[in-house]
């Protein structure tokens, strides 16, 4: 089960759950796969809806290596990812957005 309050994201492949959170590790892995000036351009794709499947591959197998999965980006080609392609977008979505969450007490 993921804990949101950790900025963790549940992402099913091929029917198994993981859990998916962006560490500082895993935002800076991210950075270097997207050629990304900067998180923050990173998150506009999202947020202007201009992203691509590369990015929603690269945001997921870093949050799935935050969370301790041993993959890579290219083992997401060959699993079945819980939701197809919508599913695995909003997850993106959803890690982005619980990375950059400002905490509220």
């Amino acid at each position: 089960m993921s804990n949101s309050m950790r900025g963790e994201v549940e992402v099913v492949l091929d029917g198994q759950r993981h859990v998916a959170r962006l560490t500082l590790g895993a935002l800076a892995e991210l950075e270097g796969a997207l050629g990304a000036q900067s998180m923050i351009a990173v998150v506009e794709r999202f947020e202007g809806g201009s992203f691509s499947s590369r990015d929603v591959l690269a945001v997921l197998a870093a949050g799935l290596r935050g969370g301790g999965w041993a993959g890579e980006a290219r083992d997401l080609l060959a699993v079945d990812i819980g939701g197809g392609p919508v599913g695995a977008a909003k997850a993106a979505a959803e890690l982005l957005a619980r990375a950059f969450r400002l905490a509220t007490p």
